[in-house]
């Protein structure tokens, strides 16, 4: 399959441009025996297939830019399922108020509860109609819609439910907003 380049009128920005900055470098996950793991305060804590994630879930299409702290961005066709359906099948506890995100090589970071609930927060599997490559984030690459760019995490294997609405992943425990908003200073002072 060859990718897409033009979306509904829209230039994506080709995977060969989106740059390659992550902390251990790319991850190759073993999709004979990976496991998407959804945890913590959820009534039932889920073990997924690469192959289930992808198929029992509706599939979505969206245009979204992602835009680095570091000044660069990229205009991507992302295609993958709702994080809201996974966690509705999960069925959250009451207590829950936050998502951590987990990655193959350890990398973590959160969001609101509320704000994946409310906003159309993508497990993608693709990138402009192809499989995500491995130095992009196979198997899954979070979307999250109106953060910074340190909150679409790459790799994920799973996502764990928390009471803690000041859990703080890799990047925020190096001072960046635990909230990631676009529209605000991704530096905490």
């Amino acid at each position: 399959m060859k990718e897409i380049q033009e979306f509904q009128g829209e230039r994506l920005t080709p995977l060969s441009e989106y740059y390659e900055n992550s902390i251990e470098g790319p991850q190759r996950v073993d999709i004979g025996t990976f496991r998407f793991k959804a945890t913590g305060l959820v009534k039932n804590a889920l073990l997924l297939t690469y192959d289930e994630v992808i198929s029992k879930y509706p599939a979505v299409q969206k245009v979204v830019r992602l835009d680095c702290v570091e000044g660069w961005s990229v205009t991507i066709l992302w295609e993958g399922i709702l994080l809201k359906d996974l966690l509705q099948e999960a069925a959250v506890k009451p207590q829950a108020q936050t998502v951590i995100i987990h990655c193959a090589d350890g990398y973590t970071t959160s969001l609101p509860l509320e704000y994946v609930m409310n906003n159309p927060v993508l497990l993608a599997h693709k990138m402009n109609g192809l499989t995500i490559p491995p130095e992009r984030g196979f198997p899954f690459h979070l979307v999250a819609v109106g953060k910074w760019g340190y909150k679409w995490a790459r790799w994920v294997t799973g996502i764990e439910l928390s009471g803690d609405t000041h859990y703080k992943g890799y990047w925020e425990q190096r001072g960046y907003a635990v909230n990631g908003d676009l529209d605000k200073e991704f530096f905490e002072l």
